[in-house]
């Protein structure tokens, strides 16, 4: 365990969406937060109107919160780096901050995924990269759809890092009134909830655009949630963390919510749509658990775990399963004990 220092400035690297929500929370806490984004007209809009509109239209941002293009700028001198990019770009961005990174500092990832080839978690992915031990690593993961905590409703979100006195810190850096924080040790067990409960929700979304309801949304998730923890529990996760605010709480989230892209883009699926025609209609946003299916299926593979949702799901999006031809196969299933 470290003597962690206090969280008082901080680079957040990613000024999408949930970037930007992260780094209003933390600039609402009374933090120094800068912004780093990779288009000069989102760093302007920061600075000069307080609004990332691109991202979060409608939000007005703290005066604390600035932003810059420049990551060395960015990077100099903070206490924390928190890692806003999609989870299969994290490695090449790492790559090219990685000598411009503070030493020492806690790393915090916002990413949610198993990375593509590698079958890394994401906070496998930065120690990989940057050579820092794993207890300087931290992940947040929770119900945490961005546009919500940008308007300042409340939710709560898990700090997960094996060096408790980093989370505390990070803890404290990101107390608000609408924003509620609580630490834990399995960074293992955050990290599969939140990357598992993305294929989920394409499920969810999936069974949605056939017309389903609430009884077959009920049982997608909560059979979601335990091949997810199956497969958390072979990779040495606490199985109670699947039943906290990184596993279920997630979860219902993202699989209920219109704000979720997973939910929607499963949504646009079920009603017929091909990939192609559903990332066409989200301005060619890929849901990011398009691309999880695959290294959580192959993943489980390796260990053995059974995750059958997660497998009909990699089908439709990569192997032409229809959504049809996908619910009579998980209904069929041969029957067994809970």
């Amino acid at each position: 365990m470290t003597a962690a220092r206090e969280v008082r400035t901080v680079a957040v690297l990613g000024a999408g969406s949930w970037g930007t929500a992260f780094a209003k929370v933390m600039a609402d806490a009374g933090r120094d937060v800068r912004l780093w984004a990779r288009r000069p007209e989102v760093a302007a809009a920061v600075n000069e109107r307080h609004a990332n509109p691109d991202y979060l239209p409608g939000i007005t941002l703290p005066a604390l919160l600035t932003a810059t293009t420049d990551a060395a700028a960015a990077l100099d001198g903070v206490d924390a780096v928190v890692l806003a990019v999609p989870s299969q770009t994290l490695r090449a961005n790492l790559a090219a901050w990685r000598d411009l990174l503070p030493p020492d500092r806690t790393l915090v990832s916002l990413a949610k995924g198993v990375e593509l080839g590698t079958l890394q978690r994401m906070s496998q992915v930065i120690t990989d990269v940057t050579g820092v031990a794993a207890d300087q690593v931290a992940v947040v993961s929770g119900p945490n759809l961005a546009r919500e905590i940008a308007a300042e409703e409340p939710t709560a979100t898990v700090i997960a890092c094996s060096d408790h006195d980093r989370a505390v810190a990070l803890q404290h850096a990101c107390t608000t009134g609408y924003f509620r924080s609580y630490t834990n040790v399995d960074v293992v067990g955050c990290e599969l909830g939140g990357a598992g409960k993305n294929v989920i929700a394409l499920a969810c979304g999936i069974a949605a655009g056939m017309g389903f309801g609430d009884n077959t949304m009920a049982s997608l998730i909560t059979r979601g949630l335990a091949e997810t923890a199956r497969l958390g529990v072979a990779l040495g996760a606490d199985p109670l963390t699947f039943a906290g605010l990184a596993g279920l709480g997630d979860l219902v989230a993202t699989c209920s919510s219109p704000l979720s892209r997973n939910r929607t883009f499963g949504e646009r699926l079920g009603r017929g749509e091909s990939i192609g025609q559903a990332e066409a209609a989200t301005h060619g946003q890929v849901a990011e658990g398009v691309k999880s299916c695959l290294s959580i299926c192959e993943l489980a593979g390796w260990h053995g775990v059974e995750v059958p949702i997660a497998d009909a799901v990699r089908r439709v999006c990569h192997e032409g399963l229809s959504a049809a031809e996908m619910g009579k196969e998980l209904i069929s299933r041969t029957p067994r004990p809970e």
